[in-house]
């Protein structure tokens, strides 16, 4: 299976609806103490956070105009920094990740809380507190599914650290109008984690995004990262040594 075998047919003969109630994704809790810092009062929070709101650069075209801003965002913005299915710096919006497991969703977010202070040289000794928000999506879309035949027979190339193999077949599959790719978290061996390639493929899950959002604190060292829910801290996750 090479680059030349993707061609848009073959790509749709080897697609299917994907479809998955419940995606985690976890991402850094910054708006909301940012913009508090900024006002007096509620009703300048609403007028600053309208500015902030039109000031963004605009979603590409969809099906649905109304939706969680924590839906949208990764759709508005040119990513800076490379990921398994979209090259950085080429002009293309980023893309929207999640897992089906929570365990996964932090492992994504501890592993690159842990490159953030390895890839900094005046953070190495230090020990970083941040907090993050999770929540969960349904995603429904044509898709692919690297975790099942025929794409399994090239699971090296879909969980290796050179993120090439994966950003050719999503530069292939994106114009052949696949809106999600399922596949293997490499943070989280045997657990399955989706890429979705446009907004149309989010929804909000039964009760709405807003009841499935918890609070997390995060503690990350060079070496180990720890990370416990605000409220249950039953639920908590550790990487590293």
């Amino acid at each position: 299976m090479t680059a030349a075998t993707w061609q848009p047919e073959w790509l749709t003969t080897h697609a299917g609806l994907i479809t998955e109630p419940m995606v985690w994704r976890g991402v850094e809790s910054q708006y909301a103490s940012a913009t508090m810092t900024l006002i007096d009062s509620l009703d300048e929070h609403e007028v600053l956070e309208r500015l902030l709101e039109a000031s963004k650069p605009p979603l590409p075209p969809t099906k649905t105009t109304a939706m969680h801003f924590l839906l949208t965002t990764p759709f508005r913005y040119t990513p800076t920094q490379d990921s398994r299915f979209r090259q950085a710096d080429q002009g293309r919006h980023g893309l929207w990740y999640g897992s089906p497991v929570l365990a996964a969703a932090c492992a994504e977010v501890a592993y690159w809380r842990q490159r953030f202070i390895l890839d900094s040289a005046g953070l190495i000794g230090a020990r970083i507190v941040s907090h993050h928000t999770f929540f969960a999506a349904t995603v429904a879309g044509h898709g692919i599914d690297l975790m099942a035949p025929p794409w399994l027979a090239c699971r090296e190339a879909w969980v290796g650290h050179d993120y090439a193999p994966t950003q050719r077949l999503a530069a292939a599959a994106e114009p052949a109008g696949i809106a999600v790719i399922r596949y293997e978290s490499v943070r989280a061996p045997g657990c399955a984690c989706v890429a979705v390639f446009t907004p149309d493929a989010l929804r909000e899950p039964a009760g709405g995004l807003d009841a499935t959002r918890r609070r997390w604190t995060c503690t990350a060292t060079r070496d180990h990262v720890m990370m416990r829910d605000d409220i249950d801290p039953s639920q908590r996750f550790e990487w590293g040594d």
